[in-house]
């Protein structure tokens, strides 16, 4: 069986793993990526939203602090990629409107911003009619908003594009081949073998295999990722010419207690998300997830109708039991995380490829990555140094 060698390699070519094998291969490490299917899975479906705060939730400050991070590091990330590539990275800094629909909506959405500020994060509360005035296409109904003006966007496949250029250009290896299972000697891992027979040797593997990662052979029981399916549906809308731009800013919603986002591209694009169930690995769109997602846009966004549907699509979230990720060291000796990134894959692209890029440089986690390794799960220390 053909053999190939290479100083890391990177199982998954989702935004996680180019990105980490970008900022590798620009170090001069020698990278191998490999995925069946480059940037076809998740990272495609995705809306893009960059909201550490609009998303921020109880309790959770080791995460949010992640996140403020990543999206601080987004404006260079996307600087570099579009001067090496020439092709635009997708990001939007544009704010984002969180809105509230009745007065119950609007009594939720008072106590999150009461919370973001305690926090010292940087939002504004709005009246309806305020709200109205950044997006007077929304509803008369609209009681209330938070205008939160560090919360951006991404278009992931523009990003995707760009990140697979970036990744040829650098110098890394894509093999288009699934892994069958990492290669072990005792504790360590040593690389990876792929379904037609070939191997890839490696001093460092990185698992970047997003919903997939419990399910990675070659791994001890004990060592695999808590990381579970959860099925998004997003649709993807088209504003007719006359009616652009049909919102300005990213619009975060709760309507009669559901929650809807319609993230705005600039050619006119609007998408519309998201979805969540958990059913395996099923990617099915349902008709009651499309209902629901017209029914709650069109709430606070009435010229929903009069757009066109161009695409209903839907993905799967890596999702942990905190919701947070898991990142470096797993307890096998060679073998670094960085997966379980649930819904903020886009938004942890940046400082995620940093953090294990530099592991991989350095052999240690950098601090703040530090709360998301796999241990916290409950793995015993001798598993996870």
């Amino acid at each position: 069986m053909p053999e190939h060698t290479s100083d890391v390699v990177v199982i998954g070519a989702g935004l996680i793993g180019l990105a980490t094998a970008w900022r590798l291969a620009a170090d001069g490490i020698q990278v191998t990526v490999c995925d069946p299917t480059p940037g076809s899975q998740t990272s495609t479906v995705a809306a893009g939203m960059l909201a550490p705060v609009t998303e921020v939730e109880y309790g959770e400050d080791d995460l949010l602090a992640l996140n403020l991070a990543s999206v601080a590091a987004w404006p260079t990330f996307a600087a570099e990629l579009e001067e090496l590539t020439g092709l635009p990275a997708g990001l939007h800094q544009t704010g984002t409107l969180s809105v509230a629909y009745d007065v119950d909506d609007a009594a939720a959405l008072r106590r999150l911003a009461d919370y973001q500020r305690r926090l010292g994060l940087d939002v504004e509360e709005l009246s309806g009619r305020d709200a109205r005035k950044r997006e007077p296409l929304l509803a008369t109904g609209v009681s209330g908003g938070v205008w939160v003006p560090g919360d951006h966007s991404v278009d992931n496949r523009q990003a995707v594009a760009a990140l697979l250029r970036a990744v040829e250009l650098s110098g890394a290896t894509v093999i288009r081949q699934r892994v069958s299972h990492v290669i072990t000697a005792g504790t360590t891992a040593v690389g990876v073998q792929l379904d037609d027979g070939d191997t890839v040797r490696a001093a460092h593997v990185i698992g970047a295999t997003g919903p997939w990662s419990s399910q990675l052979e070659g791994i001890p029981d004990e060592l695999r990722p808590p990381v579970r399916p959860v099925k998004g549906e997003v649709l993807r809308l088209r504003v007719p010419e006359a009616y652009r731009p049909a919102l300005k800013h990213t619009v975060r919603a709760t309507a009669r207690g559901f929650s809807v986002y319609l993230v705005p591209r600039p050619n006119g694009e609007l998408v519309v998300g998201a979805t969540t169930s958990e059913l395996g690995y099923d990617t099915r769109v349902l008709a009651g997830g499309v209902f629901t997602l017209l029914r709650d846009a069109r709430t606070v966004l009435p010229i929903t109708d009069e757009l066109e549907l161009v695409e209903s699509i839907a993905g799967l979230r890596p999702a942990t039991p905190d919701n947070a990720p898991i990142l470096g060291p797993s307890g096998l000796d060679g073998l670094l995380w960085a997966t379980g990134h649930y819904r903020n894959g886009v938004l942890l692209t940046p400082i995620t490829a940093q953090i294990i890029a530099e592991t991989v440089r350095t052999g240690v986690l950098p601090e703040l990555g530090k709360p998301f390794l796999g241990s916290r799960f409950g793995q015993s220390a001798e598993h996870l140094r």
